[in-house]
């Protein structure tokens, strides 16, 4: 029963979405009433909620019969577990993308912008018709619930990795949020070009949302380098995997729309820039989502192959050509190149910001899909690994640091060469000083000290500025550009720790067997005991530390799945503001003597996590509503946010 819900509800918002699609031009065509496709838009919403809910119900209550149930689920798994397991997998992640994306249509539906009721209307027409293509893939193409006849007992259970953290709760629907977000400005950028009005009138319309999904995707992705690092006992966060990239290449576009965007709004300048960067925004976001949903590239976080991945492919192409094709009709209503300001501005400033961003992207994105490139082409299987990626990245990011030193101190109407100088010389002067000591003290390695040495300045940058506000309400009228400054500081901290971390971590292996101890980087870490157990879906063996003479409660695990013929290693990881130590139980002996242990100190990963809430944070702050008073007529304007690049 439970099945025939499910595809029954599919069934009802692939032809809401399709009514809304042909009521939204209507609108846009002949400015027809919008209460039929707000209607439309809210059905829509509910076909997806109903899905959504009905294959949850189906895993919560064991109900083999359906398929993804069998496939995904078990009822050994904790109930926590169970119910995020539901975008643990193709199809159910299909689901989470259809009800994030109705949330958004519904919610752009309800409010037109102030000036930009056409814009609005053909947005919803494409907003709409992506609908459509979505809630028709899962419908036609989708499996998620075909019925199993007969039913099994029990299923295998979520992927033992998507099963031991609860990151897994909320990794995956923030990512969601971000890419599901971007397909807004996408769709208003589009608009722009049918209508022909590319001012700055959509840029308006779409800035909250922008930040809104670039909130999601900055914390989507920096919750997901923890999991990474908490759960995969590897020791890192961060590998370059194909998939980690795709969900970084949006990213990069809508942080270089954010900046840009301030351009054409101050300047009147680069309006076809900004829609083209709309627009590759969600572009990157279907090229992420085919490759997860392919397997043309290996990676720990794609899903199996399915004839899914081919119909992403046709998807993208349409969505390329339809882009292509509207630039070249309206290139004449983009009008032609006018100046970002002087060559010492900020206007300036953040062209070479995007101009970078968008040499990162290409960077990543070259790495990424090389390896399918080559296999395509030659046959052979290549791989691309860090080292390009961080020969290629690090120059780049070093770059991106200083603008948002220099940045925020020019002037919008330029600067003298001199005296851009001398406001940045204190700043710089104070990373000059941080590089020379950590240099007398012994720290190493020229891109960790610049790393160091430019965060310093970013940071003396912002401190600036806030020690420049006389009061609250100062705070409060520019919380746009103080968010964006809370933002670069993240961008700083974070920095600090990847370089740190990156450049200064120890590890060794040593075999230990229960009341031994060794000595890392100054740490005692003991090995307590080890303890073997056996569950109904794994066997582990787990190790317990006592680390830096600490009382015991570290644990390293080792379990292995044999439903899914996996096995999984959890480390043991001890937190601290300078430094993790991690241990990873890597194999133990026969019968439980002793045991391989990889112990690392990494430093300040803290600092990391600690970044990336600062991003958020400053994201938050910059687009915070906030209710205008009255005119003097006594008329009340409509509520706004506003946001800022960050």
């Amino acid at each position: 029963m439970t099945a025939y819900v499910g595809s029954f509800a599919l069934g009802c918002g692939f032809f809401a979405a399709l009514a809304g699609a042909v009521l939204w031009w209507r609108v846009a065509r002949r400015g027809h009433d919008v209460g039929l496709a707000r209607q439309a838009l809210l059905l829509m919403l509910l076909g997806a909620a109903a899905a959504f809910g009905a294959l949850e119900w189906a895993l919560l209550t064991d109900d083999f019969s359906v398929r993804y149930v069998a496939e995904h689920g078990s009822r050994a798994t904790p109930a926590f577990y169970t119910a995020t397991s539901l975008w643990s997998a193709l199809d159910g992640s299909l689901l989470l993308w259809l009800l994030v994306l109705a949330g958004y249509a519904l919610a752009l539906g309800r409010r037109v912008p102030r000036g930009a009721a056409a814009l609005h209307a053909w947005a919803m027409v494409v907003l709409c018709g992506i609908a459509v293509f979505f809630f028709g893939l899962s419908l036609f193409a989708g499996h998620a619930f075909d019925v199993v006849d007969p039913a099994p007992l029990d299923g295998p259970g979520p992927n033992p990795l998507l099963a031991d953290h609860p990151a897994m709760a909320i990794h995956p629907p923030l990512l969601y949020l971000g890419f599901v977000g971007l397909a807004v400005p996408f769709a208003y950028a589009l608009a722009a070009l049918i209508t022909g009005e590319a001012g700055a009138g959509w840029l308006r319309a779409t800035r909250s949302w922008t930040l809104l999904a670039w909130c999601g995707l900055t914390a989507g992705i920096v919750l997901g380098a923890w999991w990474s690092y908490a759960v995969l006992g590897w020791g890192g966060y961060w590998a370059w995997d194909p998939v980690e990239n795709a969900s970084l290449l949006p990213w990069l576009a809508a942080t270089a729309l954010l900046h840009s965007s301030t351009v054409q709004r101050r300047r009147a300048a680069l309006p076809a820039w900004n829609v083209a960067l709309a627009a590759s925004g969600f572009l990157l976001v279907c090229v992420g989502t085919f490759l997860t949903r392919s397997d043309v590239l290996a990676s720990v976080h794609s899903f199996t192959a399915s004839p899914i991945g081919p119909l992403l492919l046709g998807f993208l192409v349409v969505l390329l050509a339809v882009t292509a094709v509207l630039l070249v009709w309206r290139a004449d209503r983009l009008g032609a190149p006018r100046p970002v300001g002087s060559p010492v501005s900020r206007g300036s400033a953040l062209l070479v910001n995007n101009l970078l961003l968008l040499s990162l992207t290409g960077t990543v994105l070259i790495g990424t899909l090389f390896p399918l490139v080559a296999e395509l082409v030659s046959g052979a299987e290549l791989s691309v690994g860090p080292p390009y990626f961080d020969r290629m990245a690090v120059p780049i990011a070093l770059a991106l640091l200083v603008l948002m030193a220099v940045g925020p101190l020019l002037r919008w109407t330029g600067d003298s060469l001199v005296a851009a100088a001398r406001r940045a010389a204190p700043a710089f002067a104070v990373g000059g000083v941080v590089v020379g000591v950590l240099g007398i003290a012994g720290v190493e390695g020229v891109s960790a000290l610049l790393t160091f040495g430019l965060a310093a300045v970013v940071a003396t940058t912002v401190v600036g500025e806030w020690i420049g506000v006389r009061s609250a309400r100062d705070l409060v009228r520019g919380r746009r550009r103080h968010g964006a400054l809370v933002a670069h500081l993240g961008v700083a901290v974070l920095a600090v720790g990847v370089a740190a971390s990156s450049s200064y971590t120890t590890a060794t292996e040593h075999r230990l067997a229960p009341g031994e101890e060794v000595v890392v980087q100054g740490v005692p870490v003991q090995l307590a005991d080890l303890e073997r157990t056996r569950g109904s879906g794994a066997m582990t063996t787990a190790a317990h530390l006592r680390i830096d003479g600490g009382a015991d409660g570290f644990t390293s695990r080792l379990s292995y799945y044999p439903a899914h013929g996996m096995t999984v290693s959890n480390p043991a990881i001890r937190s601290g503001p300078t430094q993790d130590v991690y241990v990873t139980l890597l194999e133990v002996d026969e019968p439980a003597t002793s045991a391989l242990l990889r112990i690392a100190v990494n430093p300040l990963v803290t600092w990391i996590w600690a970044g990336g809430a600062l991003m958020v944070l400053g994201a938050v702050i910059a687009g915070w509503p906030v209710r205008r008073r009255p005119r003097a007529g006594g008329a009340v304007p409509e509520r706004q946010s506003e946001s800022v690049a960050p």
